[in-house]
This record gives structure tokens, sequence and C-alpha cells, in this order.
């Protein structure tokens, strides 16, 4: 069954999650779902062009987009794909990973940015590039008797390859379905919200090559090529068999779908630590579509719930992100994002963000409206530059990191694509409506033009600045003609219906205080978190909500002793200083998007003094006077929670509004009297790590994705896995090879390895074989040239440990060599965990 007709729709003290137990998730029958998603509680989105954001941060950031957006050349982006169809291109193709082979991905990116800016702000320019886009794709697709377009370097012959289930080409292509599913996902956003059928026409007969090229493929071939990232290509085709009605397009989407990943997460397993966290979260996304489509299993929808429950409440932070170095760290140990510069990505909160989103509209509670109003203020809000435009791929939360932004014409990161679309969309879910009913979400100032049911709903306010917000209610036509606005307080024009406002968690006290018209009412306040205004509404009429806002200390998920400070969903953070910012901004490189700058070790975090008695309103001072930017009451100082003197009048700021400096978003803790001791163990855990970083030139986690992908990783035979919470990877009778950047003061290839237990060689794995008595012999190469071989490292203790291996003068020419671990016959290589080139 498919339902046609889109609607596109430890100290301290305060944990954020928890929103309610995940044990309270329960079994859901076929019946449930379809009153889920057909019934009274489903929303529905209105159409961006239905939503006007008024004077706000939030209309700032759409400006600045619209003015990155138009920067880009559109031949540029088209470039791949007529080179790809055998016609000249019109322009040179983009570099950086426009020419990395992931060429394309940002043309895809672009439609979506296109089609959302157009109906968001009516710039007649962005549908005018949307249409042309799509008339040269549509021509790419003519060269194609299969239906085939894309910009993936020599794809046509690697799909034709696979097809057969030959993967020998696919495996050494950059995320070939992650790639080409930013185009389907461009064309669908091209014809749904842009209104453009002929892109309709592109994507449907893309979607009929894809059905045909896996039609052969067995279901161990298929699980094979699910292991390399394939974006949201089961939710894309979920779409794809709406807008269609077709169930083969369903099938498909479910092929793309990883059945035992559903299992596990329907069956509450979280096994995410060590996955790379944007593979997961855009197929998780599918889940629910499918659900949303198929009403036929309600496996999809308990995976999907139970995922977002559980990366929300136990791996976000306080700002709504996730990950280190793209991946799920463990949940009892954040230790690692708190050392790393590469921490959270934008996309993850993008695509968490889209998955709320999906769950809300089937299922309305306050809790999902929560979250992605944290997320969206405090993450997606900051990660624009204002002004000029760029965007952020990590947001670092150690002391003292900064962030790095894209430029326009040089960098093309997957946050770049992403970031194009997060700010040109920010009237998607501020208002949504079952029936009659309207559903106030967040809080941003806007005009929503309800034309099907004769409202206007203008929300103005100061927020968060100022805790409220004021609604006013109009009829412009109560009759077809009509050129009068029935006045409040009269007979005439009256409409009864019911307006919900959220009520959100960070308020302070039980209920906000609701007037109407200034005469205060008692609102109900329904099972899902929103309070219930119903009445018979005249054009004028006004409502106003009071939000006072909780002041909360937020620990990492893992309870250790960090924390971020909350003034109801802003985070405040402070500025540090702006000392060797290298690169703030890229510049092309392949691995600009990552601060390169020197850290600053954790002892030199001001460290806050916390005990059981600690009030946070009462230690936050509002900063006054000519120490003020406009007075702005979102200014705080707290120098009785400060322990070190020399940073007790650090100011406090919302965290989207730090750019071009180094900030501290989670602080170091401790009981009165114990500050000394806090910062002596801060530094004895930063120690090793500060060392490595002044004497790495490059490395790699072998195992982890994006790292691999990198560092442009070949293999024959190769495997990974996590043990300990670590990545590796190995090789049986094979090899597998990186590609590092090469420095002249670089003297030692170092290599990480483990030792013995007291049980068994941990060292000695083969996954293909699962023959735990394989013998380790390898050699190491550089450049060819072999510079080691290996039989079994002799460890100098047990655990984890590395061994430094000199490198001749002769294999330092260059800016990059390649290092291969390479099995001798009928061996394997030692689990390798670390591969770093240092001083």
């Amino acid at each position: 069954m498919i339902r046609q007709g889109w609607k596109r729709t430890g100290l301290v003290l305060v944990q954020l999650g928890m929103l309610f137990p995940l044990a309270a998730i329960g079994q859901q029958s076929k019946q449930d779902l379809q009153q889920l998603y057909s019934g009274k509680l489903a929303q529905q989105r209105f159409k961006l062009s239905e939503v006007q954001l008024l004077e706000s941060p939030f209309l700032q950031a759409e400006k600045t987009d619209l003015h990155y957006i138009l920067q880009l050349n559109t031949d540029r982006l088209l470039a791949p794909y007529l080179r790809e169809a055998g016609l000249p291109a019109k322009a040179q193709s983009y570099g950086n990973w426009e020419s990395m082979g992931l060429d394309g991905h940002t043309a895809g990116h672009y439609l979506t940015a296109l089609a959302q800016m157009y109906r968001s702000t009516g710039n007649i320019e962005c549908k005018d590039r949307m249409d042309y886009m799509i008339r040269e794709l549509h021509r790419c697709q003519q060269q194609s008797l299969e239906g085939y377009v894309g910009g993936i370097p020599g794809g046509k012959k690697m799909w034709q390859a696979l097809a057969q289930g030959d993967f020998s080409l696919f495996d050494k292509e950059w995320v070939p379905w992650y790639n080409l599913h930013k185009l389907f996902a461009g064309l669908r956003d091209s014809y749904l919200i842009g209104g453009n059928k002929e892109a309709k026409e592109i994507l449907i007969k893309l979607s009929n090559w894809a059905d045909r090229l896996l039609s052969k493929l067995n279901d161990a071939q298929i699980r094979q090529m699910l292991r390399t990232e394939y974006g949201g290509m089961n939710a894309v085709l979920a779409d794809v068999a709406q807008i269609t009605g077709k169930q083969k397009y369903l099938t498909l989407a479910k092929k793309f779908s990883s059945p035992q990943f559903v299992h596990q997460l329907e069956q509450k397993k979280d096994s995410l630590t060590g996955l790379h966290a944007n593979t997961q979260i855009p197929k998780v996304i599918g889940f629910e579509r499918i659900a949303q489509v198929s009403l036929a299993d309600s496996s999809y929808d308990l995976a999907a719930r139970f995922f977002w429950h559980t990366v929300v409440e136990n791996r976000s932070i306080s700002f709504g992100g996730n990950s280190v170095y793209e991946h799920f760290n463990p949940t009892d140990d954040f230790s690692s994002m708190i050392e790393s510069v590469q921490g959270p990505e934008t996309c993850n909160s993008y695509n968490m963000l889209k998955l709320t989103e999906d769950l809300f509209l089937s299922r309305p509670q306050g809790d999902y409206m929560d979250y992605y109003e944290r997320c969206l203020y405090n993450h997606i809000l900051s990660t624009q530059k204002p002004g000029t435009g760029g965007f952020v791929y990590f947001t670092p939360i150690r002391p003292s990191a900064y962030r790095v932004y894209s430029a326009p014409q040089k960098d093309f990161w997957c946050c770049v694509g992403t970031g194009m679309e997060n700010h040109g969309k920010y009237g998607e879910m501020i208002y949504t409506h079952s029936g009659d009913s309207l559903f106030v979400n967040l809080f941003i100032p806007s005009k929503l033009r309800w034309t099907a049911e004769n409202r206007v709903i203008t929300q103005q306010n100061n927020f968060p600045t100022k805790a409220q917000t004021e609604l006013i209610v109009e009829f412009p036509l109560d009759k077809p003609g009509a050129k009068a606005i029935t006045k409040s307080g009269t007979n005439n024009g009256a409409k009864t219906f019911s307006i919900f406002i959220r009520k959100p968690g960070w308020l302070k006290g039980r209920m906000p205080k609701v007037s109407v018209n200034g005469v205060q009412i008692r609102p109900i306040l329904n099972d899902f978190s929103y309070i219930e205004l119903r009445r018979d509404w005249h054009s004028g009429d006004r409502i106003m909500v009071q939000l006072p806002m909780k002041d909360r200390l937020v620990n990492l998920p893992d309870h250790s002793d960090w924390v971020s400070i909350m003034h109801g969903p802003i985070v405040l953070a402070a500025k540090s200083d702006t000392m060797a910012m290298i690169k703030p901004i890229g510049d092309g490189g392949r691995f600009d998007h990552i601060a390169s700058g020197p850290l600053r070790p954790l002892e030199k975090a001001p460290i806050l003094l916390i005990s059981d008695h600690t009030e946070l309103t009462n230690a936050l001072l509002p900063v006054t006077g000519k120490d003020s930017v406009n007075n702005h009451p979102l200014l705080f100082t707290m120098p009785s929670l400060i322990w070190q003197n020399k940073d007790k009048n650090m100011v406090l700021e919302p965290f989207s509004q730090i750019h071009d400096s180094r900030y501290i978003v989670y602080w170091p803790v401790a009981r009165p009297g114990d500050a000394p001791k806090r910062q002596a163990s801060l530094a004895a855990a930063d120690k090793e790590v500060l060392r490595m970083a002044m004497k790495t030139v490059d490395q790699i986690t072998p195992g982890e994705q994006q790292p691999e992908v990198d560092h442009l990783m070949t293999s024959q035979n190769a495997f990974g896995g996590v043990f300990k919470n670590k990545h590796w990877r190995a090789a049986s009778q094979g090899y597998f090879a990186y590609t590092l950047k090469m420095m002249p003061e670089v003297q030692y290839l170092r290599i990480g390895y483990y030792g013995k237990d007291n049980k068994a060689d941990d060292m000695v794995v083969d996954a293909a074989n699962k023959d735990p008595n394989k013998v380790v012999d390898f050699d190491i190469f550089i450049n060819d040239k072999k510079i080691a071989n290996v039989k079994r490292p002799k460890e100098k203790e047990k655990g984890f440990f590395s061994i430094d291996y000199p490198i001749a003068k002769t294999l330092k020419r260059g800016n990059s060599i390649e290092v291969k671990f390479v099995a001798n016959k009928g061996c394997t290589t030692a689990r390798i965990f670390d591969v770093r080139l240092v001083k």
C-alpha cells in the first residue's frame, strides 16, 4: 500500500535528553501506523512561499546565503555532467571536492538550494538558474539510452560493471551512490518545491535506471554495495514511490535499507559506536519515509524513532551536534570530542533536523521541536559566516578551538552543499497544521499567509533576546473580492479554530503566561506539550505569550566534568582569543575544512567552580552600560564561578554570534577547593595529545571511513573493525595503502599496534576466514620501496603501542607519499590502529 499525494512535509546538574524513556516506544501495528500517518495526529507543512521571515538573525542568514548561492557559476557546476555525457562543457569544472572524485555532488545540493530560496524569497534568478540546470541535465540524460545522468568520473563504465556484480571500479570511487543521491534529491526538490515538471521526468528515468541496474544483484552483493556510504537513496526512492504511486520504487528503496540495521534499532540496540555518523542518519530518514509511504511494516518506524532518541539523548551535545572525526564516539567517553578539532559535523545536524521533521509530522511531540530549536539556533545558525557567507564543516568543542569557513569559488565540501540548503528553508517548520488547526512550533519572527483558510498569522518578537512572542490573527478576505478587514471585537467574520503553541522544555515555570487582546487566559496543555487556544477568532486579535527562560548547566552525555551553559534554548559561549588562527577561510586545499592552527592546552581553559548549591541564574550577571552592545540582554559575565583571575571577566554571548575567534563552549568544572587538582588532571590527560599534535605532519586512523577516503585508500582483501573503541584495518593475502602529506621535517613513520593480552594474541585476526591462527607476516612500503618486514611487532607493553620506522631522505621528495601494508603469501597483516608521519 502506497500513500499517494505528496505532503512534503560527574558533577553537574542537568543533562540534555531523557525526553522520555526509550522503553516507552511501544510496539505498533499496521493499524496504529495508519492512524499515525493518515489520521488526526498527522501534521502538514506549509509551502515555503507561504512563510515570510521578518527581521531576525534568520532573515539575515537567509540573505547571506542567497548572496553566496548567486556567486556560483551554474556552468561550472554542470561541467562534470556534460563531460560524462560526452558533451562539450561550457565552463571549467570547479576544483576541490568537485575535481577529486566527488564531481557533481554540489550541483544536486545547488538545485535544492535554488528551489528553496526561490520559494522562500521569490528571487526569480534562483528559478531561472534552476530551470536552466534542469534543461542542461535533461540534455545530458538524452545521451544515455538507459536514462543515466551523473558527474562521477568514468561513471557509466563503473555502473555497468557493478550491474554484473563486478565491484573493482565501484570500490575505487569516492562514495558513488552518495554522490548520485544529491542529484536525485535536487531533482525531487526542483519538482516538488520549485515546480519544475521536467525535473520529475528526469528523476523517474533516473530511478528506472537504478532499478534495472540493481535487478541482477543478489542479497550478498547488495550488502557489499551498501558498505560504501550511499546517502539517503532509500528516502528519495520512497519519495519517488509516493510521487508516482508505483510499488517498484518502494521495493528499490528497501534494497538501500540494511535490514540487519533496521532490526537492531527496532530491538532498541544501540550499536552505533564507531560507525560513520552521516552514513547512518540519512538511511534512518529513509526508514521513516518508507514507513510513512508504505504503512506496511512498523519496524521501519520503530527503528527511526529509537535511533532519534538514542542519538539525541546519548550522543548529542548542547548545541545539538554529534560525532567526532565524523564517527559516533562511545556514549560513555566523550574525551575524544573534547580533545579534537574535528568535532560535530554540520551535515549530521542537517540530517538530524530532517529526521526530526518527519517524526514530528507523523506524531507531533514538543520534544522533537525542543531538539529542532536547539540545533537550529545554536548549530545551524552558527555555521554560516555573517555578511560575506561561508560554511563550516566541523564545530569543535575543544576549549579555544576555532572554526573554518568555506570560500565560494574554492571549497566544495559536503557541508558546503548542505550549508547552502540550511539557510534557505528556515520557514519550513515555524508553523504546521492539522486540518484547520495551526501549530506554532518555533518563535521565529515571520508572517504566515494561509491562503486555503484565508488567514494571515504574523509573529512579532525579539526572541530570544526578549523572552516573549506576539501572534496577530487576520482574515484578509472574508469573501471573494472583499477589501475590508474585519475589525477585532465585532461579531463579523468570527472563525472558530484552535491555535496550538509549543510549551518549550526550557520554560521557567510550569506554564507560559498567555493573554489575548490584553486579557490573560488560562491555556490548556495537551499531552504532547502544546497549549491549545480554541475560540472564536476575529481579525486583529493579538496573542501574547510570555516565555521565561531557565538557566542551566548541561553535562556532556557521558556525565564527565565538562559543562555547557544554556539560557533557555540558547547556548552561551565566550570568545577566548584570535591568535594563530591559521587559514580560518578555506583556500581549496584537500583538508582546508579542518582547523590547522596550534591547540591551546586544556590546562589553560577557565575552570568553573560548581557546588551542589550553585544557582546559575544568580551567578550570571547581565552586561550593561558601556560594556554591552546596545544593552544586549544576552551578554553575561560570571566572575563568581571562574577560578582563574585572568578569566573572571570573560563575556558570555549566544554561541551563534561568535565568529572569527577562538571560543569556549564547554567548560571544565571542579568543586570549590579542587581546582588545582582539576587543572593538573587536565594537563596530564592532554600532554600526549599536545605532544603528538606538534610532531604530527599527517595522520590517519585506519578503518575510519572519511579519513580513509581523504587519504585516497586503495586495497585488496582488506577489512576493518573496532576494538576497544578504536578503529583498525588489516589485510589477508592482500594490501591496503594511503597517500599522506609529506614535509622535509618528517623523520619517522609511526604505526600503532595492539599487543598481547593474557588469553590470546589479539594482533592476529583474519576477518575473512575467521582464522585466529593466521601468521602475521607483512611488509611496509613507502613509494613502493620496502622499509620494513614485520612478523610480529615487538611490543613494549601490553595494550596499544607504537613503533617508529625511520624514513630515508630519498623518500621525502615531493608533497606526498604512499604508505602501503602488504601481507605476504598465506599471511595477514597485523591490525593497524594508527598511521602517522612524525617530525
